[in-house]
């Protein structure tokens, strides 16, 4: 039987802010366990909540990148349950009030752009952070309190692939205006993933299964194609699909069972009595709106009306927004984009892969590379010796000193590359011969020898130039 899969995705992101969502404790990842902590955070009898006004607006163009509408009006609930990473016994979310309603972002799939639904964001306060050792957990409170805000999806994926590309896509763009910087390998971007599967064609959804808490983009695609692989082996060994909470071990490449559930649990959700409803102001809305950053497709449109660069070239430079902006810089000086990037992507890259560093975090200037790729567009440098200064310049050094301080000028001056060419063809008769007699090789052989008496330094696009015209006047006379 043909099954096919519906998934869902529910991710917790946090908000770039100094303090916390309900607090004026600062948010500091890997800061000391319990120093980022006060007594609003720990629940103490009398310690009331103040909305933190820069999560709103962070919130605000959340809402607004993902094409939500916005609730003026914000409210908030209480979630009651105790856990041990959760001091006060209950959260602070928004249940039945988010802050934004039917959204959708746009992802890449084989069969074109494929449009994801977003039901819903609302704010919340993060938990603190457990560790369970062998004997005994310990709970950090740093995290408790720090500004969530959730994105629900709809259950419009199919695939692995698709779920990885929505993920991405969101990572993307949260990034790009600043409201999170998603590191899921430090938790501050979070997945749990709804996975179902039923007959092809049927109009009833299977039982889903919720995989937890998922901390890379690739991990995500690779959990669900297993699940729905696991769903498929129990429904045609007439087995049944029960409701889980699973777990993805990126070692063994499989889901692992958690819990299974048995029903809803009723965490008697009611408003939050320490917190009046809000009502924001329309024109502080829409003043975060106008004044949002750049949106990724936005750029990608520009860069490819104003560079004309490739799509494949454009999407590597916007994965990294960092590079992106270098990118930027460099152009204010340069007007070979092309250039520009091929060096971005290729030997700045490499050198910062091998030196682990970013393109904010190492001594490149902008105004160098602009420099070293005017160098060989004029003729003054070869591929070959500008990469002989990529290290150089990468620590701060201008290219054109480092060129000359090596001897690295490439010499493009016709009289003085004719004499070696007049040399190689006096000194190699049969390759004269060779060449009057078709045999290409020929020509490959004298460019390398001029190539060889110049010390790599002659212009080879020259040279080539020069020796055909002087070999069809020998054999032509």
């Amino acid at each position: 039987m043909e099954y096919e899969a519906t998934i869902g995705i529910e991710i917790h992101c946090q908000l770039k802010t100094a303090t916390k969502m309900f607090s004026g404790a600062p948010t500091s990842f890997g800061r000391k366990a319990n120093t980022c902590v006060n007594e609003i955070d720990l629940g103490h009898p009398g310690a009331m909540p103040c909305v933190n006004k820069e999560a709103v607006a962070k919130a605000i163009e959340a809402c607004t990148a993902l094409h939500m509408t916005i609730d003026p009006l914000v409210k908030f609930d209480r979630k009651n349950y105790y856990y041990s990473d959760l001091a006060k016994g209950f959260q602070i979310t928004q249940q039945f009030h988010p802050i934004g309603r039917n959204g959708w972002i746009e992802i890449n799939t084989d069969n074109g752009p494929k449009k994801i639904r977003i039901e819903r964001i609302h704010m919340e306060e993060d938990t603190a952070k457990q560790y369970h050792l062998s004997k005994v957990s310990l709970l950090d409170f740093n995290r408790a309190d720090t500004p969530l805000i959730e994105i629900v999806s709809k259950p419009d994926m199919k695939s692995g692939a698709e779920a990885e590309a929505y993920v991405e896509a969101l990572r993307q763009t949260l990034y790009y205006i600043g409201v999170s910087d998603c590191k899921m390998e430090e938790g501050s971007m979070r997945c749990d993933v709804n996975v179902s599967i039923a007959p092809k064609g049927s109009d009833k959804l299977g039982t889903k299964n919720e995989i937890k808490n998922i901390n890379s983009i690739s991990h995500i695609g690779k959990a669900v194609d297993y699940e729905i692989e696991r769903q498929k082996e129990l429904l045609e060994a007439g087995e049944q699909v029960h409701q889980e909470t699973r777990r993805y071990d990126d070692k063994t490449g499989t889901t692992i069972l958690m819990r299974r559930k048995e029903g809803n649990v009723d965490y008697k959700f009611f408003p939050e009595p320490n917190i009046f409803p809000i009502r924001l102001d329309d024109a502080w809305i829409k003043d975060i709106q106008d004044h949002m950053p750049e949106l990724p497709q936005a750029r990608k449109e520009r860069y490819q009306k104003t560079y004309g660069l490739s799509d494949h070239d454009i999407s590597i430079l916007i994965d990294n927004k960092e590079m992106s902006e270098f990118f930027e810089e460099v152009m204010k000086y340069s007007k070979d984009a092309k250039s520009v990037c091929n060096w971005l992507l290729s030997d700045v890259s490499a050198w910062l892969n091998k030196n682990e560093k970013t393109i904010d975090h190492c001594d490149l200037k902008p105004e160098h590379l602009a420099k070293l790729v005017k160098m060989i567009d004029d003729g003054k440098l070869s591929n070959a010796q500008a990469k002989k200064v990529v290290d150089d310049m990468m620590e701060g050094r201008d290219p054109q000193e480092t060129a000359k301080a090596k001897g690295l000028q490439q010499i493009s001056d016709t009289g003085a590359i004719e004499e070696m060419v007049e040399k190689a063809l006096d000194a190699n008769p049969q390759a004269i011969e060779d060449f009057k007699n078709g045999k290409k090789r020929a020509l490959g052989f004298l460019t390398g020898q001029v190539m060889k008496m110049s010390r790599g330094q002659a212009n080879p696009g020259l040279v080539n130039q020069m020796i055909q015209k002087a070999l069809n006047k020998r054999v032509n006379g």
